[in-house]
């Protein structure tokens, strides 16, 4: 392999490891304080900027697309950024993120959605 290829393949993971990251983050964040890119109306097939409450009579309103499009905006551009940094700053980013980050996460995550685990 030669060196163009190398960096390229260290820039790329540095990209994925970190957008992994950052995404599972970002999810979070977007989730618990209600941070969608968009809000889609099934009943009507509708769709709205940023957050917006379902109104009477036409359905639920569906937060999860806008959820995995703002974690994804910027969980890429976070990547990229990680991608430019130079080679040693690169290699100091620990490959362990990629497990730890959404294990840690997860117990957030399930809390998050408490309003389901109602035992009434």
């Amino acid at each position: 392999m030669n060196e163009d290829n190398a960096t390229a393949t260290s820039r790329f993971g540095c990209f994925a490891l970190v957008f992994g990251v950052c995404f599972a983050i970002l999810y979070v964040i977007c989730d618990m304080a209600a941070l969608p890119l968009f809000t889609y109306h099934p009943g009507t097939d509708r769709i709205d900027a940023g957050f917006v409450r379902p109104r009477p009579d036409e359905g639920p309103a569906m937060y999860w697309y806008g959820w995995i499009a703002s974690s994804a905006l910027g969980a890429g551009l976070l990547g990229a950024l990680a991608a430019a940094l130079p080679q040693t700053l690169r290699d100091k980013i620990p490959l362990a993120l990629a497990w730890v980050v959404p294990v840690v996460l997860l117990p957030v995550l399930l809390y998050s959605l408490k309003f389901y685990w109602r035992w009434e």
